[in-house]
Order: C-alpha cells, then sequence, then structure tokens
C-alpha cells in the first residue's frame, strides 16, 4: 500500500503529514526548525527518502537541511550562493538601481533522474544548481543577463519562486520571478529567454506589454505535455500551448482572477486548480468564503467550479500563498493546501470534499506531496 506524505513550510519550522492511499488517517510530525521560517521542503522523486529543506532567519540567515531517511533525521549543508562575477544591479521600487544581495533560497527543484542534483530559486532573483546533494551551489548565471537590470521586486521581493523541469527534455528548465515575468532555458540553464509575449500588466508596468516586469506569481504544467503550461499572473489565470511563446487568457468567470497558486489536475492535463483572492490590497477570498475553483477546457473556453465543500464560507480572511497548493498522482488525485491562518486542508476526491488536517499550525509558506509505492 503506497504511503503519501505532506510537506509543510511554515513560519515557524517544518512540518511532515503522513497517511496511506486511503489518506482519512493522518499523522502529523515536527515542528522540526522549530522557530524558523521554513520557505520550502521538496523530496527527490529519484530517491523517496532524500528531502531538502530551506529555512531562513533573520538572525542567522539562510540554512539548506537535508534528510536522507523521510525526515527522520537532517543534516545541513553548504549554505553559500555567491553569484558569478561582478552582481551588478537591478531596478529598485523608486526606478533607481540597487545592488544585488542574496537574501534566501524561495524554492528547491531536485532533479527528476539524480537525486544529488537540486536547483535553488533565490531572492535577489537568480538560479543555482547543486550536483553534490547541496554541499556546493554554482549560480546559471545567464539567467540575469536577461535584462536583470530592469527586474524589480514585488512586494514580496525580488524572488525566483517558481522552478519546472521538463521529464520530456532535461535541457529544458521554466522559471518565474517576481516581478521579473516567466523565462525558458533549452539548453540545461547556460542560456534563457524571456517568455512573456500576450502579458499585459497596465496598472503595473508603464509599458503594459513589456518584456520584462511582469509579476508572475506561479506557473504549472502536467508532466504529459509539458509544452502547455499554465500561469496565475498578479491579475489574470493565463495558458501557453507552445511553451510560454505566447500566453492568453482564461480567467472568464472566476469571481477574481488575483491569486497565488495555481496547480495541474494529476490526470486530466486540460484541469487546473486556482484559489482567487479578492485584489491585490484585499489578500483574503472573495466574500469571506474559502473556494478551490477548478477549471476544465469545455470546446474552446475555460468554465469554473468552486469546490467548498467542508471548507468555511463565512468571515474567512486567509491567504494561500503561491508555494501552498499541490496535487498527488492517486486516482482520484489528493488535493492540499495551507493557509496563512495554519490550516492544511485535504481534498480526496479531486476537490469534492474537504477536511482539515491542522487547524492551528503556524502560517504556512508551502506544501509539497509525495506518494511512495
Amino acid at each position: 500500500m503506497s504511503t503519501v506524505r505532506l510537506l509543510v513550510g511554515t513560519r515557524k519550522g517544518a512540518f511532515i503529514l503522513t497517511t496511506d492511499e486511503k489518506r482519512s488517517q493522518w499523522q502529523i510530525n515536527g515542528p522540526y526548525f522549530a522557530g524558523w521560517e521554513v520557505f520550502h521542503l521538496k523530496g527527490s522523486p529519484v530517491d523517496h527518502n532524500r528531502i531538502y529543506a530551506s529555512q531562513s532567519n533573520g538572525w542567522f540567515g539562510q540554512l539548506i537541511q537535508r534528510s536522507d531517511d523521510g525526515g527522520q533525521t537532517w543534516h545541513p549543508m553548504n549554505n553559500e550562493f555567491r553569484y558569478e562575477g561582478i552582481p551588478g544591479t537591478h531596478q529598485w521600487y523608486d526606478g533607481s538601481q540597487h545592488p544585488w544581495q542574496f537574501q534566501r533560497v524561495w524554492r528547491l527543484e531536485p532533479s527528476l533522474t539524480d537525486p544529488d542534483t537540486v536547483y535553488a530559486g533565490v531572492e535577489d532573483a537568480a538560479l543555482f544548481r547543486s550536483t553534490d546533494g547541496g554541499q556546493s551551489w554554482q549560480e546559471l548565471a545567464g539567467l540575469r543577463s536577461v535584462k536583470g537590470h530592469l527586474w524589480q521586486p514585488g512586494a514580496g521581493g525580488l524572488c525566483l519562486h517558481t522552478i519546472l523541469l521538463d521529464p520530456h527534455n532535461s535541457d529544458r528548465i521554466f522559471v518565474a520571478i517576481s516581478a521579473a515575468g516567466a523565462f525558458r532555458s533549452d539548453d540545461g540553464g547556460q542560456t534563457w529567454q524571456a517568455i512573456n509575449r500576450g502579458l499585459a500588466s497596465p496598472g503595473e508596468l508603464p509599458d503594459a506589454t513589456a518584456e520584462v516586469g511582469h509579476c508572475v506569481h506561479s506557473l504549472a504544467l502536467h508532466p504529459s505535455r509539458p509544452d502547455v503550461i499554465f500561469m496565475q499572473k498578479h491579475w489574470d489565470v493565463m495558458r501557453s500551448d507552445n511553451a510560454g511563446e505566447w500566453w492568453y487568457e482564461i480567467s472568464n468567470d472566476l469571481p477574481s482572477d488575483f491569486g497565488f497558486p495555481i496547480a495541474v489536475h494529476a490526470h486530466e492535463a486540460n484541469t487546473v486548480f486556482v484559489i482567487p483572492i479578492k485584489s491585490d490590497s484585499e489578500h483574503f477570498p472573495p466574500e469571506g468564503a474559502l473556494r478551490v475553483y477548478r477549471g476544465r477546457l469545455d470546446g474552446d473556453r475555460y468554465r469554473w467550479q468552486a469546490l467548498s465543500t467542508g471548507l468555511p464560507q463565512s468571515h474567512c480572511y486567509v491567504n494561500v500563498l503561491r508555494q501552498a497548493l499541490a496535487v498527488d498522482t492517486l486516482d482520484p488525485c489528493g488535493i492540499y493546501f495551507g493557509t496563512t491562518g495554519g490550516q492544511i486542508y485535504a481534498s480526496a476526491d479531486e476537490g469534492e470534499h474537504w477536511t482539515p488536517l491542522a487547524s492551528h499550525l503556524p502560517p504556512v509558506l508551502s506544501v509539497e506531496v509525495q506518494v511512495i509505492p
């Protein structure tokens, strides 16, 4: 029988929740790294016992931890993230240039084929790679050469928060940066191109269709069709059918097209899940009702269905952050998300019914799921 493992990062430590494939009874372990912000945990798809974690603290800085036994014990890795060459500057909120400075690791993305290779997305935005299990890190500096001097922080900082690895092409990598946009490499991270054509940001950029500067909140793809990419932008839910060469809007009848996470159904490559938030100034669900929306392609447009059974439908003012939504690979697929109020919700039937797994955790920063045979 399979084991389902939920990896949860919070403002005050990490938690690991486990269950069997029935997904009815859960065990909660933690907190690990109590008191530290844990921005992200991610397990290797090659070695299910290998888990990487990024923890950060205002006093002690950034630490990378690694577990080789499924989270029972942890070992600190190398924490030196040094930009290649002379870092230079990037644009600041007021339009001036600001020195590039490493702050923290937002995202860890293990290789699809090698447990010792892992990518790290950092703030100030850059992409690093380790090929020795986190013991050393090298920047893939070609990314910052794509008009990096014009990138500027979003409200959460200048962070590289999304890394997608193409399961059909080991040389192809997608990343997203707030607030710079989406980028793609076709040669293993050596060179990059901006993939933001079709995006429009009239309230955020002097040139609404500029090549870079768009505030992309999250990207997602289905492994069976990695050329089809979905995006939750600052405003708008978008889709590309050609690996980001062109984007078009699929928000349609959502109550709000502002939000942070997006995820793809495990068995339906055209079906996506989003969690709308009222606006960029009011970070809570529309009407105070927490609802996950499932979008299915119907002809040439998306139809969105609110999935709310078991979720609070009044006076709910939590947010769901960009890394806090995950989908497992069981059938029917399970969906999981965490809130800034410290709740973890799970559905074992594709979102039709929801159950709280935890109600009083610290604010949740990230949720990832593993299915272990």
